[in-house]
């Protein structure tokens, strides 16, 4: 978590403020299973940034199943949409990383999902014009309870701040 706190924080932010600088409307899915702590995380974020954001951007808590919400994300016809979601990365507990799809391997050492990340960002770039990119975050415990752990529940907090200062007004 220490690095998080130094340069990687301003290099996510950095990546986000690049890829967000020319968003009109941006939809954030939150991934991740409730019963699964730190999977969690991906709802979490949206959760924090709900109530605190524009009328541009279309929060939407997906937990284990973000291609239930493919037709809202097209309906909504966003320039940008951000998959946020745990993932392990080789990190220390709490480190983002932002991803664009093509980053993806081909088949995810972990997923809690029925449909692999990978594929559901292939649809959407088919089925929307918009920009894809994921900020993943590397959990510390994913077994069977709730609640995030204390590292990646201040991560959570510090990458909400970080995206309310660079989603669209």
């Amino acid at each position: 978590m220490a690095n998080f706190l130094g340069e990687p924080t301003r290099i996510i932010e950095e990546k986000l403020e690049t890829w967000l600088s020319d968003a009109k409307k941006v939809a954030i899915a939150g991934i991740g299973n409730p019963i699964r702590m730190d999977d969690f995380v991906g709802v979490r974020i949206v959760q924090i940034l709900s109530g605190k954001v524009s009328d541009k951007v279309l929060l939407i808590e997906c937990e284990s199943i973000p291609e239930s919400y493919i037709q809202q994300i097209i309906n909504f016809n966003p320039t940008h949409v951000l998959l946020i979601d745990a993932a392990l990365l080789g990190l220390n507990p709490g480190e983002p990383e932002f991803l664009s799809p093509e980053q993806l391997p081909i088949f995810p050492a972990y997923s809690t999902h029925i449909l692999p990340l990978r594929i559901f960002c292939e649809h959407l770039l088919k089925t929307t014009e918009a920009k894809i990119g994921l900020l993943l975050i590397q959990p510390k415990q994913t077994d069977f309870g709730e609640g995030l752990t204390p590292e990646v529940e201040a991560s959570a907090e510090k990458l909400s701040s970080i995206l309310l200062s660079k989603l669209p007004k």
